[in-house]
């Protein structure tokens, strides 16, 4: 069973620390916590025993409450797995480099290496357009080539 616990926001991974520790200490019958970024506000403790969960959180400061019913794992099963997002980008795509040296920067795609799962880019804003390749997942499409009103 799941016993989910209201806690300060942001402070999510702090407590699930300090209740590890914890567990670590006494040993109780914790099965495992639970932090999702997709769940702010919240921690999961899977345990069968409702005393054990309560007496895990009693006197820790900045949690708050517990919802009234214990939850199944099925409930939640597609806040834990975890699926990529898959971007398509295209040759002549309007990208924004999202990290690294060029951050902010606007660039034209030239070559999309789907295997290594880089891109080779031109950037827009500067004097000498120079072909550089980034990382996939370091950009953000901006606008497709066929969407492109010029």
């Amino acid at each position: 069973m799941l016993y989910v616990y209201r806690v300060t926001a942001g402070q999510e991974s702090m407590i699930a620390d300090l209740l590890n520790a914890k567990i670590t200490k006494a040993n109780p019958g914790i099965k495992s916590l639970i932090v999702s970024p997709y769940l702010k506000g919240y921690i999961l403790v899977e345990t069968e025993s409702p005393i054990e969960a309560k007496t895990l959180v009693a006197d820790m400061h900045h949690v708050k409450g517990v919802l009234a019913k214990p939850m199944q794992i099925e409930e939640i099963k597609e806040l834990l797995e975890s699926k990529p997002i898959e971007i398509i980008i295209n040759k002549d795509d309007l990208i924004e480099v999202t990290s690294g040296p060029f951050k902010g920067e606007k660039a034209k795609v030239v070559r999309v290496d789907k295997e290594k799962e880089e891109v080779t880019v031109e950037l827009v804003e500067v004097a000498v357009p120079i072909p550089v390749t980034i990382k996939k997942n370091a950009i953000k499409l901006i606008q497709g080539a066929e969407n492109k009103s010029e």
